[in-house]
């Protein structure tokens, strides 16, 4: 390797060790052939090998699917103010769990507790990893042993075959499902609560909708009852939200400060969706309740690390100035951009991209309609546009867009590839690195 000085520069780029393994793989290609060992061909060979193993398997994407906060590509992109203290956060020692007016060990919760009761009229508040654990938290706490009472409707089962019974089982407590499927009662509540019931859990059908001949029972009116029975009265929002998106023309979600005024003694939901921060279960409610959970020796196991708390934080405070939210948090603003402008973007990209293609395809305008994703509103759809585009190697081009430097996701739908923009925050990005859609496409 000592007379090879075109291999220098991999090693500073790769280290020893990965050059001498890409080195052994070309001699062992190469073995037998008639092909003289050329030091620059070589070198490139191994260059180009290096260069794919050392990318980054988790890179940036182009989401121009349709759906906002897609579940396979990382859901809510984090406001800036986040991210610049998420990367404070990695840069140096933080006061994670350090008080630094009395000198002593501290309480991480402590920095985000106020700001979750200040924006949801909790007592007190708490977090894990996710909206998943926070449920399984909060059940292995009140429930453990015991009796928990669901509606058969709200039985759902999420992404990734997450079913609330598993969950419920896994906590320790045994499900009681009451009602039907479609309609639900609150006399069935109240005929199923029992000297064994610990709570009655309403679940937000977040991923589906009912419709027709249907019944449900409001947490508001299950309040009431679960007073009067002594029993907890739990709601798990799923995506939840802290903002009304009624405020940006969206349809109206429950929020979780409706959850607790309504009287619900402990509620949760997710961080990184239509809150638009850092992945994380947020758990509210009533303070001795929470106080429980927080004791719980499961918490230690699901609880966030310091920088993700740091984004969480920071994306909470964005919520104290509502009138702003929407230039602030990528979210909301990709939720509330309105179509004109949307259509603006495609008109502006169309020739690009009609370029590019030449004569292999047909693009154009369409108008289309998105969703918000992640389980929020399904049945609720964003009216936007998109570049279509039809041909026949269609798959061909699809997979030459998925491999530009920055891989573009589009959705294909009745033989027409659609990119809808509604998520696009970088044009000149996206226009950039199409004069390499020829190579990549073949």
């Amino acid at each position: 390797m000592a007379g090879w000085p075109s291999l220098a520069p991999l090693i500073e780029r790769a280290g020893r060790p990965l050059v001498i393994e890409a080195l052994r793989t070309w001699v062992a290609e190469k073995r037998g052939s008639a092909e003289v060992a050329d030091e620059a061909a070589c070198a490139t060979w191994c260059s180009a090998r290096l260069a794919k193993f050392l990318q980054p398997s988790q890179r940036r994407v182009f989401n121009l699917t349709g759906t906002v906060l897609h579940t396979n590509l990382g859901r809510a992109v984090l406001a800036e103010e986040a991210i610049a203290a998420a990367v404070e956060a990695m840069r140096s020692p933080t006061t994670l769990e350090y008080d630094l007016e009395g000198g002593a060990r501290g309480e991480r919760d402590d920095h985000i507790a106020p700001w979750l009761c200040r924006l949801t009229g909790a007592e007190g508040s708490t977090a894990v990893n996710n909206n998943a654990a926070a449920v399984l938290l909060v059940l292995s706490e009140l429930a453990a042993g015991r009796e928990v009472i669901v509606s058969r409707g709200e039985l759902i089962e999420i992404g990734g075959a997450f079913r609330i019974p598993d969950i419920m089982a896994r906590a320790g407590c045994r499900l009681v499902e009451v009602g039907t499927t479609n309609r639900t009662h609150l006399k069935d509540y109240a005929a199923a609560i029992g000297p064994d019931t610990a709570a009655i859990m309403k679940v937000h059908p977040s991923n589906y909708a009912i419709q027709g001949f249907t019944k449900s029972v409001g947490a508001a009116e299950l309040v009431p009852l679960a007073r009067e029975k002594g029993v907890t009265l739990i709601e798990d929002l799923g995506s939840g939200t802290l903002a009304d998106l009624e405020t940006w023309g969206l349809p109206h979600e429950p929020t979780a400060r409706e959850a607790v005024q309504s009287g619900v003694d402990v509620v949760t939901f997710s961080g990184d969706k239509l809150l638009g921060g850092p992945q994380a279960g947020l758990i509210v409610g009533r303070k001795p309740l929470i106080q429980r959970i927080a004791r719980n020796p499961m918490k230690r196991a699901l609880r966030l690390d310091k920088v993700r708390l740091a984004a969480l934080e920071a994306t909470l405070r964005l919520y104290a100035d509502p009138a702003r939210l929407a230039e602030r948090l990528p979210t909301i603003r990709n939720l509330a951009r309105p179509a004109a402008e949307i259509r603006a973007v495609a008109e502006r990209l169309l020739p690009a991209v009609r370029g590019v293609l030449g004569e292999r395809a047909q693009v154009g305008v369409v108008e289309v309609r998105g969703q918000i994703g992640s389980g929020a509103l399904p049945v609720d759809l964003l009216p936007s546009f998109a570049l279509a585009i039809r041909a026949k190697g269609l798959d061909r081009i699809a997979d030459g867009f998925r491999a530009l430097p920055i891989p573009v996701i589009g959705r294909i739908a009745d033989g027409t590839l659609h990119f809808d923009l509604r998520t696009l925050d970088d044009e000149a990005a996206f226009v950039a690195q199409l004069d390499r859609l020829d190579v990549v496409a073949g």
